[in-house]
C-alpha cells in the first residue's frame, strides 16, 4: 500500500480508519492511590509571578525526656522542631501537525481527532516517566545523610549467591528494614510483569475476588501480595548485568528488576495549571494547508 506523509492510502479504493496502533505502556502508578492531591501545593504558588520552587513547612513533633516532680527539680521546657519540604513545578509542552492533504488522500481519515483522542494517555505516560525519574534519583542519592536513607530503604537481592529471586520473605523483609514497626504504611507493590509472573509461579499472589449477580465468585485481576496491592507495568525499571571478565562466570548477565513499595499519598501533586493548556492553529500557506494541536500542562 502507498504511503503520504506517513499515511497510509490506496489509490484505487479507499478504507475508513477505524483502529488506533495500541498502547503498549499502562501507565498503572499515575492511576494507583500513590499519588494524591495536596491543595496546599497550589495555594503556595499561588499569586506568584515566575516562580517555579516553593517551601511548605511542616509542623514537628513534641519530645524530650519527663523530669522528677518533687518540689526539688526545675522544670525546663523544649520547643518543637520545624520542618519543610521543596515542591517544583513541572511544566512540558507538546504539538502535533496533520496536513489536509494526508486526509484528503485518505478518504477523509480524519487524523487530527485521532490525535486529540490520544492527549491525555500521552500525559500520562509522560508524567509517569517524571516519576520513575524523581524515583531512579532518590535511590541515587549521594552524601552522608542520603546514603543513609538509600541503603535503609533498598533491598537489593539481586547480587546474593542464594535465593537472588522474589520469594515469599522479600517483600517482608524489605518493608521491615524500611520501616520496622511502621512497614504497615506500605500498601502498594509496583513491579515488572516478570516479577509478577515469578510469583504467580510461586502462588504467592492472591487475586482479589467478587460475587455476580448470579451470586458466583468470579476473580478479578487486581492482586495483593503479602496483603499489599500490585500493581503490574513493564514500564518499571529493568536493568542488563553483565558479569566481568575477570570474575567467575565471566560473559554471562541476568536482568535485575526493579520493584517500588509505596504507601498512599507517597507523591503530593497539584495541576498547576497553563493560561492556555490547548489551542489549534491552523496553517494555510505550508504544505496546502494543515492544523496544529498544542498542547501544555
Amino acid at each position: 500500500m502507498a504511503k503520504f506523509d506517513a499515511k497510509s492510502f490506496n489509490e484505487r479504493a479507499f478504507g475508513k480508519y477505524v483502529d488506533i496502533v495500541p498502547k503498549l505502556k499502562k501507565n498503572e502508578l499515575i492511576k494507583s492511590k500513590a499519588l494524591q492531591p495536596n491543595s496546599q501545593i497550589k495555594q503556595a504558588f499561588s499569586g506568584q509571578t515566575g516562580v517555579v520552587y516553593a517551601t511548605i513547612p511542616m509542623y514537628g513533633r513534641i519530645d524530650g525526656d519527663p523530669l522528677n516532680y518533687d518540689g526539688q527539680t526545675d522544670i525546663t521546657a523544649t520547643s518543637t522542631t520545624t520542618y519543610e519540604r521543596g515542591v517544583v513545578v513541572i511544566g512540558r509542552a507538546k504539538a502535533w501537525v496533520e496536513t489536509d492533504f494526508a486526509e484528503d488522500v485518505t478518504g477523509g481519515a480524519s487524523f487530527m481527532t485521532n490525535v486529540a483522542k490520544q492527549v491525555a494517555e500521552y500525559w500520562d505516560e509522560v508524567d509517569q516517566d517524571t516519576l520513575l525519574a524523581i524515583l531512579e534519583g532518590i535511590f541515587n542519592m549521594t552524601g552522608a545523610g542520603n546514603l543513609k536513607f538509600v541503603d535503609g530503604h533498598t533491598y537489593d537481592i539481586s547480587d546474593k549467591e542464594t535465593n537472588n529471586v522474589v520469594g515469599a520473605a522479600t517483600l517482608n523483609t524489605a518493608i521491615q528494614k524500611a520501616s520496622g514497626d511502621k512497614k504497615s504504611k506500605f500498601t502498594i507493590a509496583i513491579m515488572h510483569s516478570t516479577v509478577a509472573t515469578n510469583l504467580e509461579n510461586l502462588k504467592l499472589l492472591a487475586y482479589m475476588t467478587y460475587t455476580d449477580a448470579n451470586g458466583i465468585e468470579r476473580q478479578l485481576e487486581l492482586a495483593t501480595w503479602n496483603g499489599r496491592t500490585v500493581i503490574i507495568d513493564d514500564g518499571m525499571p529493568v536493568e542488563e548485568v553483565v558479569v566481568p571478565e575477570s570474575e567467575e562466570g565471566a560473559g554471562d548477565g541476568y536482568y535485575k528488576y526493579t520493584t517500588y513499595v509505596l504507601g498512599n499519598g507517597a507523591f503530593d501533586y497539584e495541576d498547576i495549571g497553563a493560561e492556555v493548556p490547548y489551542a489549534m492553529v491552523r496553517d494555510e500557506k505550508t504544505n496546502g494547508g494543515q492544523t496544529y494541536l498544542y498542547s501544555r500542562q
